[in-house]
């Protein structure tokens, strides 16, 4: 069975509260919840995990190796911040997903950069907790795909990847 982290955050322990229009009326217990329900269906188990202080998710990404076989990230602000981030997603060979409730791109301008995407395999923003969702799915096809078997041996019901064959070039 494959083991996520699902790592949050700043903040994000007062979604639900924390402006509503924004980012929703779902507390973190609801966006946790809906991943775990979604992993069960995918056959994977999922760990949560939230702090606001930078060098204790540092810790947790740096501490992910052996134990996790993929993370869900939603950094928060420290996304557009934290070159520590960045460097510990760097420093462990555990693929990373990361998500936001919001599209970063649509809001003010010093959110539109992330220094942490460049250290995941992408990037799922805009969809509220339906990214979260998404993320746990594209962090297990990646690593179902990398490790060689059939993308959907870890993929039950409601958890399935259909591609699509190539139609020429380019």
């Amino acid at each position: 069975m494959l083991k996520i982290l699902l790592l949050n955050g700043p903040n994000l322990g007062r979604l639900g509260k924390r402006e509503p229009a924004v980012y929703g009326r779902a507390t973190l217990a609801d966006v946790e919840r809906s991943v775990r329900g979604r992993a069960k269906a995918c056959g994977a188990k999922v760990d949560s995990f939230q702090s606001d202080v930078e060098g204790v998710l540092v810790s947790k990404i740096g501490g992910s190796e052996g134990v996790y076989d993929g993370i869900i990230f939603n950094p928060g602000a420290y996304t557009h911040t934290s070159i520590a981030l960045r460097d510990a997603l760097q420093s462990v060979r555990v693929p990373c997903v990361e998500v936001h409730l919001s599209n970063t791109a649509a809001r003010e301008g010093f959110r539109h950069v992330s220094h942490t995407a460049a250290a995941s395999l992408g990037q799922i923003m805009g969809f509220g907790v339906l990214g979260y969702e998404l993320a746990l799915i594209a962090v297990i096809d990646y690593i179902s795909s990398r490790n060689g078997k059939a993308a959907n041996k870890h993929n039950g019901k409601g958890c399935k990847v259909k591609r699509e064959k190539s139609r020429g070039k380019g």
